[in-house]
């Protein structure tokens, strides 16, 4: 299996982030933090640095299995205003592979027209940003080549969806067990 990208832009939603990578990474999907700044530490939305994997200037995404977009403002409008990280973005989707992304940052998606006619999800008040796309508030959609979440509570099951998607269910169940994921149904 190729890489899974995760873009961090300043003002990124942290537990967008690093949820969705430790699910990942329990999964031993090869995954790598690109930063989109110019410097390896961004800042979150919190105010946390984050220190990214590489420099987006020093990735050939040919490997790219997975583009993965975590929301947070201003994050995903930074990543939807990098122009470099757009054409990444319309070179994977016209190759047929999926694209992933969490709470505002489907909106970088539906700017460029890719959701046209498909069914997403996202943080509640940028459904206009979606162009063309049902928006179902459901927590978690994949449709097509995408998957997408609601917001900062569906980072965990956008990320079981990924590892299903590349590992099967069984591997995505056993790691939303150890993560006691079912637990907090039965609180």
């Amino acid at each position: 299996m190729d890489k899974i990208y995760v873009f961090l832009a300043t003002g990124f939603e942290e537990i967008e982030a690093i949820g969705f990578i430790d699910v990942c990474r329990r999964a031993a999907l090869p995954l790598k933090t690109v930063s989109v700044t110019g410097e390896l530490t961004v800042q979150s939305s919190h105010h946390v640095g984050i220190v990214a994997d590489d420099l987006f200037e020093n990735i050939d995404f040919s490997d790219a299995s997975l583009l993965y977009l975590p929301g947070g403002l201003p994050g995903a409008a930074n990543l939807e205003a990098h122009e470099g990280l757009r054409q990444v973005i319309l070179q994977h989707f016209q190759q047929g592979k999926p694209l992933a992304a969490i709470c505002a940052a489907p909106m970088v998606y539906g700017k460029l027209g890719l959701l046209e006619g498909l069914h997403a999800t996202c943080y509640p008040g940028f459904e206009p940003d979606l162009h063309g796309a049902t928006a179902t508030g459901e927590l978690v959609v994949h449709d097509g080549q995408f998957f997408l979440g609601k917001g900062p509570a569906a980072v965990l099951k956008l990320g079981y969806t990924i590892v299903e998607h590349f590992c099967g269910k069984e591997k995505a169940d056993d790691i939303c067990a150890g993560m006691l994921y079912p637990d907090i149904f039965t609180a």
